[in-house]
């Protein structure tokens, strides 16, 4: 741990800081039917076009039944086109490598990892992707998938302004406006500077090239140098928090993220929009402060969490200090010498912050506390910034649950934001946390003793264990990353974890649906002087303490028997060297 990584992690804060309110202004404009937005005399004709042809009324809203179903249904119809397109694929144009279709049980496991939002790769991109699924299937997803997520959040925090009312915003415009207006402008601008950094973009065969090396035989080997669309896949990747890899190795490939500026802007890029979604919680709901505190707190756990990282892995591995080994510049087991261990530890907290998924580092690498944090960052939910949308609406299901656990403190009746919230509005908040733990905790028991999970592992004992438990922690958070000595493409990983992606997702958006469809309802109540704030420094912390009770110790016991006793091990056998 040195001065130049507190330097750079000072910047990439105060960077985001900067930009928090230009964004959460922009998307306050994106996200109201009627806002004007700089890009209206470009984009509006192609609006209101595509409004005409999919005859949609922008001004008819829908109440939390309709606007579910409106998702559930184009979420169907995207698995469904994906599936058909990934299974074709041989025989569909752009393939000049001529990959064959994917077999049945992956091409289920991606298109509905790519319709989640989730990103989780059980294949190798360069070796299994056509141009034309990478361009059509997958990037489709990842503007889609994205934009649902903002809407989702959009509806909830319209739910929690208004008053009287079961109206929370029509999907399909929400759809529109945030892909047209956000994602689409803001990718075709980072994919340029990601061009100019080095990043391929291109539809050109792969390049086979002569190496150097002579075989036993006398023939030179031949190495196959990937091409194809990597900077528009790139943009989008870590914009709409998606995290799929154009190529098997990620972010780390130099095909990906060449430089140390493009590995900043791509960080940088996953929590943009996350960042911004605060800042229009505080506009919409008239409280500014309440915006701010809630960005303070999700600030709060990130810092602790790239820390702790960081530390974890500058330590490095004291079995190799007993061998004499000079571990000087700490773990750089899995990590890119060009970024090093501080870039490594930073990324990996951002995008498993974030429901993103995308790495420049391999996660199954890190030492055992370093490789926590990760992991307890899916498991807290990733709502710290979190997915585009989902890091919001996740964050306020913990903000009403610390406004609940406030009131019986006081013993009055909970308010937030000038609404009671009643029981049916904790039960439904419930719902939404055991969506999450339902999927991570059965899978993981079951494919620990079954025959085709154990067959999965590459590694024996607590490690094992992580890998795999990870693997549905990643699934249902719809984060995507994986300790990747989990072989996860069989049958049963293929369907297992397809599930747990589609609990993670949809489980999770239909009660909060609700809840924002019972919130609009409700009618103000006037603050008093026993009402809660929900900003300053007392909820803040009240918030990140919720946050941890709730997220963290609900997983705790698996987290023991994994990377912890795992973290003991390793220290404690120091002796025997």
């Amino acid at each position: 741990m040195n001065i130049f990584g507190w330097i750079q992690l000072a910047l990439f804060c105060g960077v985001l800081l900067a930009l928090t309110k230009p964004i959460g202004l922009y998307l306050v404009r994106v996200l109201d039917v009627q806002g004007k937005t700089f890009l209206d005399p470009a984009l509006k004709p192609v609006e209101l076009f595509l409004y005409r042809f999919c005859r949609i009324d922008p001004a008819y809203e829908q109440n939390w039944k309709q606007y579910s179903l409106s998702l559930g249904v184009f979420s169907l119809i995207g698995i469904v086109f994906t599936y058909a397109l990934l299974r074709l694929q041989a025989f569909l144009p752009l393939n000049p490598q001529h990959f064959p279709g994917l077999p049945p049980d992956l091409a289920f496991n991606t298109a509905i990892s790519f319709a989640t939002n989730t990103n989780w790769q059980n294949y190798g991109g360069e070796s299994t992707m056509s141009y034309a699924s990478q361009m059509v299937a997958l990037t489709f997803h990842n503007f889609v998938s994205s934009a649902a997520g903002i809407a989702i959040a959009a509806a909830l925090v319209r739910g929690i302004s208004r008053r009287e009312t079961q109206a929370l915003g029509n999907f399909w415009a929400d759809l529109i406006r945030t892909t047209l207006y956000l994602l689409l402008p803001s990718s075709l601008i980072f994919a340029v500077v990601l061009i100019s950094q080095g990043v391929v973009q291109n539809l050109n065969p792969y390049t086979v090239s002569d190496c150097l090396e002579q075989a036993v035989s006398g023939v030179s080997p031949k190495q196959t140098i990937v091409q194809g669309p990597l900077a528009s896949q790139e943009a989008i990747k870590m914009l709409g928090t998606n995290g799929g890899g154009y190529t098997n190795a990620n972010s780390s490939h130099p095909f990906e993220n060449p430089t140390p500026l493009s590995n900043f802007l791509e960080m940088l890029a996953i929590f943009l929009i996350p960042s911004g979604l605060t800042w229009y919680l505080g506009r919409i709901v008239g409280n500014q402060r309440h915006g701010w505190a809630v960005w303070t707190a999700m600030m709060m756990l990130f810092l602790c969490a790239v820390v702790f990282c960081w530390w974890a892995e500058s330590h490095g591995n004291p079995r190799l200090a007993a061998l004499r080994i000079d571990i000087a510049s700490g773990n750089m087991e899995g990590k890119e010498v060009r970024f090093g261990i501080f870039n490594s530890a930073l990324f990996a907290t951002v995008t498993t912050d974030a429901s993103c998924g995308a790495v420049n580092a391999m996660h199954d690498s890190f030492t055992p506390l370093g490789g926590l944090v990760p992991l307890v960052n899916i498991l807290l939910g990733e709502v710290v910034f979190g997915g585009v949308g989902a890091g919001l609406y996740g964050m306020l299901i913990f903000v009403l649950l610390s406004v609940f656990l406030a009131g019986l403190m006081v013993g009055r009746t909970p308010e937030y934001l000038g609404k009671k919230i009643e029981a049916y509005d904790i039960k439904l908040c419930v719902l939404v946390l055991l969506a999450l733990i339902f999927p991570i905790l059965g899978f993981s028991a079951w494919a620990s003793v079954a025959t085709w999970g154990l067959a999965g592992r590459n590694n024996l004992g607590p490690h094992g264990l992580s890998e795999i438990f990870y693997a549905f922690a990643s699934g249902a958070g719809n984060n995507g990353s994986a300790f990747a000595g989990l072989n996860g493409n069989t049958p049963w990983y293929n369907t297992t974890l397809a599930v747990a992606m589609l609990s993670g997702r949809f489980l999770m958006i239909v009660p909060i649906l609700a809840l924002a469809g019972n919130l609009a309802r409700k009618k103000l109540i006037p603050a008093s002087s026993g009402s809660f704030p929900v900003s300053g420094g007392t909820f803040t912390v009240l918030l990140v303490s919720t946050v941890l009770i709730v997220g963290a110790l609900t997983f705790f016991p698996a987290l023991a028997l994994g990377p912890i006793v795992e973290h003991f091990i390793m220290t404690a056998s120091t002796a025997a060297f």
